[in-house]
């Protein structure tokens, strides 16, 4: 019995969000803002990227570059997160949340994107790259030094939030290849395969699911 102030440890869950959480791939949808060759070029490489053909930051300030999206881009794509949010989401973060989880978005996209969709599930934080704009809500670049806008950079900043928040199990949901970077840094790897079921990710997770709804019970 504890006669003193006691902190318990976190149990923490993060949640890739393309593709995962939602069934959209927010910088994708930003290219489509700029028309069909945009797109086009900007959803092979971020497959390429996926599928870890190529690293991340090989393309990461090019599809930006390409498709220099203005504030008002990115409240757009904000509000599609949510009208392609997985089904059981909603239900399952709640869900997660009443057993004691500590949930978190950790993402190689845009945080001003993001926060939309994380306030509707009830998750407090946010790991993404920040965008900046000029005062007229034009592109001004992005964060660079964050470290999802490179490869390896999730199990870095894991790691970064284990030091931070000392938490008692670490668990990682996702569906791309820097998702399973993060393998060695938590202690269970989740694939997610609703939207696209990657053989790389398949194969190297510790458990593979196609519905979020599968994860309590994973994790219980």
């Amino acid at each position: 019995m504890c006669f003193v102030s006691c902190v318990v440890p976190p149990k923490l869950i993060i949640f890739d969000c393309d593709s995962t959480l939602s069934a959209i791939e927010g910088i994708d949808e930003l290219g489509r803002l700029r028309g069909p060759e945009i797109f086009a070029r900007v959803e092979a490489m971020t497959t390429d990227a996926m599928e870890g053909r190529i690293s991340v930051e090989s393309v990461f300030g090019r599809r930006l570059e390409l498709i220099r999206p203005g504030r008002a881009d990115v409240e757009a794509v904000g509000r599609q997160y949510i009208d392609h949010v997985e089904p059981t989401a909603l239900a399952t973060v709640a869900q997660l949340q009443a057993a004691g989880w500590t949930v978190l978005i950790l993402s190689g996209g845009f945080r001003q994107a993001i926060a939309p969709l994380a306030q509707y599930l009830g998750i407090a934080r946010v790991e993404a790259v920040d965008l900046f704009f000029d005062p007229q809500g034009a592109y001004a670049g992005f964060d660079q030094g964050f470290p999802t806008a490179r490869s390896g950079g999730k199990p870095e900043r894991i790691l970064a939030l284990k030091k931070e928040l000392q938490p008692d199990r670490v668990v990682m949901v996702g569906d791309g290849a820097s998702d399973l970077e993060a393998k060695p840094a938590v202690d269970l790897f989740i694939g997610f395969g609703r939207y696209l079921a990657r053989p790389r990710v398949k194969a190297g997770a510790h458990a593979f699911v196609y519905s979020l709804a599968e994860i309590p019970g994973l994790v219980a």
